[in-house]
């Protein structure tokens, strides 16, 4: 994947209006950053950071305000 896909992708998912923990975990899983503290890890943030790391947005419209 190209840089240009993952702009692409956070420019489709706040079109989207996605939760703010979905679009933080999306972008923290695609750049493979460390995981938040366990104490700070939602739903929103936990589907975000695994649809990242795959790559897609598959869960982003469960998770759009």
């Amino acid at each position: 994947m190209t840089d240009k896909h993952y702009y692409d992708t956070l420019t489709k998912l706040q079109e989207m209006g996605v939760m703010h923990d979905y679009f933080v975990g999306w972008a923290g899983g695609y750049l493979e950053n460390p995981d938040r503290e366990e104490q700070r890890i939602t739903p929103a943030y936990s589907a975000g950071y695994e649809d990242g790391k795959n790559r897609h947005t598959g869960q982003a419209s469960k998770f759009c305000e």
